[in-house]
């Protein structure tokens, strides 16, 4: 069983919560549906288990708990325009959608930025995605690691292990247009730096890969709905 290692009042000082704008506000902001947030919420929950059994290298801890609390809030463009029967969230959508079309990564950057990302956090968030495994897998940061592997570990109905969670991005986007997952050659290469990845990463970390599940992260996640981004 793991246990929450720090108090609250600790952890949200470990945070740097000493802003005044909950996530939750954030992600409402958008109109982001239930499902979407808690996808981040459990990413960040996910980077959260590890941090609090890491001694390894150091590392910037909440910039990694603040890039995946926001990282897929770009996804919004994948919300059907009747989804909410709401003015608001229609013209909000439209504005995005004529910006950035269906590229949700690159709204996730300008949200990001808007919702007050440092540079630093932005080349994380850029970086930590599947796309770019090979790269990640040689990089020497393992905020951008940590952050690329929890996000790969969590699939939209909660956490399952690497090699399923990627093998369901295969199916899901082979069809895609220019999709990596499209090319059988190149998906079954991410999944092989994703897997090296996570050895990376457990060499440094107290914990198993099987360790990081729904129950061992379902603390974190509640904890997290009320930190402050900005």
């Amino acid at each position: 069983m793991i246990f929450l290692k720090n108090s609250y009042k600790v952890v949200a000082k470990m945070l740097g919560g000493n802003g005044k704008v909950k996530v939750l506000q954030i992600y409402e902001k958008y109109y982001l549906p239930e499902n979407l947030q808690m996808h981040m919420l459990r990413v960040a929950a996910c980077s959260w288990l590890i941090i609090d059994h890491w001694n390894g290298p150091q590392i910037d801890k909440n910039a990694i708990i603040r890039v995946l609390l926001l990282h897929d809030m770009g996804n919004m463009l994948k919300i059907p325009e009747d989804f909410w029967k709401n003015e608001n969230f229609l013209k909000l959508r439209q504005k995005y959608f004529v910006k950035y079309g269906t590229n949700e990564h690159e709204l996730n950057m300008e949200i990001g930025k808007v919702e007050g990302l440092t540079e630093k956090e932005l080349t994380i968030l850029d970086g930590k995605r599947s796309r770019k495994n090979e790269e990640t897998l040689k990089s020497a940061s393992f905020e951008r690691k940590i952050c690329a592997y929890c996000d790969q570990r969590v699939a939209p109905n909660g956490v399952v292990g690497i090699v399923e969670r990627l093998e369901d991005a295969k199916r899901r986007y082979k069809d895609r247009p220019l999709s990596v997952w499209s090319d059988e050659e190149k998906a079954n290469r991410l999944i092989v730096c994703s897997l090296e990845i996570e050895k990376q990463i457990m060499q440094f970390c107290e914990l198993q890969p099987e360790e990081i599940r729904d129950e061992s992260i379902a603390e974190y996640v509640e904890i997290l709905k009320e930190y402050e981004i900005k």
